[in-house]
């Protein structure tokens, strides 16, 4: 967004959006909202399911979302729109993994 103005809302739709999904709203995030995502044009979207512990990435190519990537647990990713930049996937989670290596 070039300017930031002092408005109640923007009109200006984002290239990204992010849904984290639960149990609970992942029916509606998996269809109502990606159908308004796509309507509205928006090019890159990312579902996060911390339950599960993936991050699945979407792109929108001819008002249709193709899947880009799934990750899941501590990968370390750089995807678009943001590949410039690594993303530990654990910053995500509530609870990191349990160390299963055996220490003596």
């Amino acid at each position: 967004m070039p300017t930031i103005l002092d408005e109640p809302y923007f009109t200006l739709v984002p290239d990204w959006a992010c849904e984290v999904v639960s149990p609970f709203t992942e029916r509606i995030d998996r269809s109502r909202k990606l159908r308004i995502y796509a309507e509205a044009g928006i090019q890159h979207l990312w579902l996060i399911n911390p339950v599960a512990r993936t991050l699945e990435v979407l792109r929108l190519r001819e008002g249709f979302w193709t899947i880009v990537g799934v990750y899941c647990d501590s990968d370390l990713v750089r995807i678009e729109p943001f590949e410039a930049f690594g993303l530990e996937l654990d910053i995500l989670w509530a609870d990191p993994p349990a160390n299963t290596s055996a220490t003596v």
